[in-house]
């Protein structure tokens, strides 16, 4: 006998990215998932743009999304892909799935989509594990005066008598900012013993006692030997790190900005660093890439690097199997895993 029973196809999928990001983001498990529930329709080189380099792979060409994406179930995007309009969905038979590899969805998506039950996955709290590892780096870097010990070696020196390094173990430690990169840091803290005290006027009091950390007002977490700032580029938090706040920092204070670079009032932050009252490493500025002065560029206990806090080896080639996993299970029974956008908090996220 033979049977009329037809198996159901494979979703569709679409890698809105450039065969080089997708080298950069998708890992050997993940294509074999890729291909094992999909239809999968990479992009090729003909459909970028830019030459590209290492750290910035070439960026999918806008006139490409709809010719990868149509008929498309699920789309999976990274860095360089361009903004998806609500065109796309405009027939209401869009795709059913964004999964984005990389950090916001805010400049990826209108939000209007979510409105329409598009599941939205974003791979921000993986990304937020490596800045949590860099903050800690960046603590115990400044802490011990790692550079100005290394510049006096360097220089044909050996010990030194004019300063010594500090622990970071069991000292207060101030986080603005409840989000996932401040959940990834409080966890990496937790073996130091630290005082944590946090600033978040979203954070409750039960939330607050499960990570383990205290409550705060602004001005007293900014009190602390240590302070991380964790805050989203909105209105709100544009400058909330003040000048007078910054003045508040105890002196040898460590400052860890692997945030927004608008959050903090930039130029005070420099003035106290220069002057050599407080330690800081900057990841981000305002503007970007800055222009700095030759003071602060030469300055031992200034930390500088460019935006690179979450971008790791490893870390990097998770992303599309970490979102990928939770966009599946979504698809299968409804489960919002960690990387689920929840459209109620979409003012508020990075």
């Amino acid at each position: 006998m033979v049977s009329n029973t037809v198996s159901n196809p494979a979703p569709r999928l679409a890698a809105l990215m450039s065969p080089e990001r997708a080298d950069d983001v998708v890992d050997a498990d993940a294509r074999r998932l890729l291909e094992d529930r999909f239809e999968v329709v990479w992009a090729e080189p003909r459909h970028t743009v830019g030459e590209g380099s290492l750290a910035k792979p070439p960026a999918l060409d806008p006139a490409a999304v709809a010719e990868l994406a149509a008929g498309a179930d699920v789309l999976l995007t990274s860095w360089g892909t361009p903004h998806l309009g609500k065109e796309l969905w405009a027939d209401g038979n869009g795709p059913k799935v964004v999964a984005h590899a990389a950090g916001t969805v805010k400049n990826l998506i209108d939000p209007v989509i979510l409105d329409q039950g598009v599941g939205v996955f974003s791979a921000g709290p993986r990304i937020a594990w490596s800045v949590g590892e860099y903050c800690l780096a960046s603590m115990l870097t400044l802490a011990r005066r790692l550079a100005r010990f290394d510049g006096a070696v360097r220089g044909g020196g050996w010990k030194q008598t004019a300063y010594r390094g500090h622990e970071l173990a069991g000292a207060k430690v101030g986080i603005i900012g409840a989000s996932s990169t401040a959940r990834a840091l409080i966890m990496l803290l937790k073996p130091f013993g630290c005082d944590v005290v946090v600033y978040d006027p979203y954070l409750s009091a039960e939330r607050a006692a499960e990570l383990g950390v205290r409550l705060a007002e602004l001005p007293e977490t900014a009190e602390s030997a240590f302070l991380s700032i964790h805050v989203p580029n909105v209105p709100e938090t544009k400058g909330m790190i003040s000048r007078a706040l910054i003045e508040r920092l105890p002196d040898g204070a460590v400052v860890i900005n692997s945030s927004r670079g608008p959050a903090i009032e930039q130029q005070a932050l420099l003035e106290h660093a220069v002057s050599g009252r407080i330690y800081a490493a900057l990841d981000v500025y305002d503007p970007e890439p800055p222009t700095l002065a030759e003071s602060a560029l030469r300055a031992e206990n200034l930390l500088l690097t460019p935006h690179i806090a979450g971008d790791t080896a490893e870390g990097h080639l998770a992303l599309a199997g970490y979102v990928l996993k939770d966009a599946l299970q979504w698809l299968d029974d409804g489960t919002r895993g960690p990387s689920f956008v929840d459209p109620t908090l979409w003012s508020i996220a990075a």
